[in-house]
């Protein structure tokens, strides 16, 4: 951690990429998830001190935008006072100005939530049973991760994973999943090895719209890739049916994660 009395003696453009590594450095610090030897150690004022501080020196920059300055004065003034908001705040803005804007694994995120109790006793997930996702050729980690955390979330049993869709256990794929990659069930299997004791149905244009779709109680449903969406094997393979999310929008085009949250939520409506 930098002194902040030196911070004045650097140019502006230096000043700044050492503030937002700082404040970087502090919101990890905060969350919990410091590297070891990041951890906060500044000897002659509190971290929260510390944080105050640098974000006074933030708001000397002639480079913030007025409304930007403005949230994060309110920011500094409001008591009980948030150190995370306040470094998150101040390093996107410094970020902005810098004209480097923050990667996917750029940002910090505190871990999830452990799914054992306090006395190490794993919890059992609920879930709907039979209740399935197949996710057909996804390419982006991203993506794959915001399926199972979705899926897990509205209490999916199981993700299949077509032989080719990317491996969710890859760094960004766990990122994005919070922890539900490891505690969801999944397996890799061609279409042909779905289980056929369960109905199959896919999420495509052409189809019912959900509103009037009419969801198994058990089933798995097919999501296709984001480039070229459900192939044509496996809308053959869906027999059960096909559902569509009606749009007005020009572009009528969904994040394949977005729309899978959009279904499950009517699928679990169903059901429920």
């Amino acid at each position: 951690m930098i002194d902040p009395g030196k911070l004045f003696q650097l140019e502006s453009g230096q000043k700044r990429r050492k503030l937002a590594l700082t404040f970087g450095a502090l919101e990890r610090d905060i969350a919990g998830i410091a590297e070891k030897g990041a951890e906060y150690t500044f000897p002659s004022m509190t971290r929260k001190e510390y944080t105050k501080k640098l974000a006074e020196i933030v708001l000397t920059d002639t480079a913030l935008p007025p409304a930007a300055a403005d949230e994060l004065r309110a920011l500094v003034k409001t008591e009980p006072f948030d150190e995370l908001r306040v470094c998150n705040c101040a390093r996107n803005h410094l970020l902005r100005i810098i004209g480097t804007f923050p990667a996917e694994w750029d940002l910090v995120i505190a871990p999830h939530a452990s799914p054992a109790d306090e006395n190490g006793i794993v919890r059992k997930r609920s879930f709907f049973s039979g209740m399935c996702v197949y996710a057909e050729d996804i390419r982006s980690p991203f993506n794959i991760g915001s399926i199972f955390r979705t899926a897990e979330a509205m209490g999916a049993e199981k993700v299949f994973l077509s032989p080719f869709c990317v491996d969710p256990e890859q760094p960004r794929a766990v990122r994005s999943g919070m922890g539900c990659i490891e505690t969801m069930g999944f397996e890799r299997k061609r279409l042909d090895e779905l289980p056929e004791s369960l109905p199959v149905f896919a999420l495509e244009t052409g189809g019912t719209p959900v509103q009037d779709f009419i969801f198994p109680e058990r089933g798995i449903c097919i999501i296709g890739s984001e480039e070229l969406g459900v192939s044509p094997q496996a809308l053959a393979r869906a027999a059960y049916g096909r559902v569509t999310i009606p749009m007005r929008g020009l572009k009528a085009s969904l994040n394949v994660g977005v729309a899978f949250g959009i279904l499950m939520q009517k699928w679990i409506e169903s059901v429920s």
